[in-house]
């Protein structure tokens, strides 16, 4: 490649609409392939780190940083089945979070539906008689335990006492309060946001909480369509700079 060809760091910046900065410390995380160095020392880039640039800065959308950094040095190392593997992974937990919201949204809306029969739903018996353990609990909803302890101890959950062992029990209206507690905290909300949409809930008004449920919810509809097209520049880096691996 003739050195009209190269682009210096600057350049690339530029391209990218990053600083200077931002470009080495993309190399050094390995989100693009290390350049060549000049006579003089000074980096080299051309359109195979530009087109990475933009592959990272678009898979980080949808992916995240450490996700994202994963990805594109699996690829870098010439290992695209561990890239891919690590997409799959990331759309396997999308859609297993967009199963929790609609899980939850279905059991909202019922109870919605109760309240305005009955005006009751925040006391209704719950007639599910499984009982869930602290870890069983905490493994369901996919947290750790500390985290189930943590927000115990804030005022979120209010789990049962078994009175021989004194062990937390778990039962459908508190496993109902737990999930709402983990959508709410994965899209960022603070405690005092999510303690007024657990009271709403418990007072047979669950329309706070069904519409906090669903801005989660296209929240991960802008989170999977932000996937979609960053896959659509991956696979060109691929198909361009590694057909090799195809």
């Amino acid at each position: 490649m003739a050195n009209h060809d190269y682009l210096r760091t600057i350049d690339l910046a530029r391209a990218g609409q990053i600083s200077v900065q931002q470009v080495r410390n993309y190399e050094a995380a390995g989100f693009i392939p290390p350049a060549e160095r000049s006579s003089g020392g000074y980096r080299l880039y051309t359109q195979r780190h530009l087109l990475a640039l933009k592959t990272a800065r678009k898979l980080i959308g949808g992916y995240g940083w450490p996700g994202t950094r994963a990805i594109m040095q699996a690829l870098h190392q010439n290992k695209l089945a561990a890239a891919l593997a690590l997409i799959d992974e990331r759309h396997a937990e999308l859609a297993h979070k967009r199963s929790q919201v609609e899980q939850t949204l279905t059991a909202l809306s019922m109870l919605a539906a109760q309240s305005s029969s009955s005006g009751d739903a925040g006391h209704t018996h719950v007639r599910h008689t499984q009982l869930l353990r602290v870890g069983d609990a905490a493994r369901e909803v996919g947290v750790r335990v500390s985290a189930l302890h943590f927000w115990e101890q804030q005022g979120l959950l209010h789990p049962l006492r078994d009175k021989s062992s004194h062990y937390r029990l778990y039962d459908e209206q508190q496993m109902r309060r737990l999930r709402l507690v983990v959508l709410l905290r994965e899209a960022g909300y603070n405690f005092d946001i999510i303690v007024p949409v657990l009271e709403e809930l418990a007072a047979g008004r669950p329309e706070k909480a069904i519409a906090a449920v669903e801005k989660r919810r296209e929240e991960l509809a802008r989170t999977s369509w932000a996937c979609l097209e960053a896959i659509a520049l991956f696979q060109q880096y691929v198909r361009d700079f590694y057909p090799q691996l195809l």
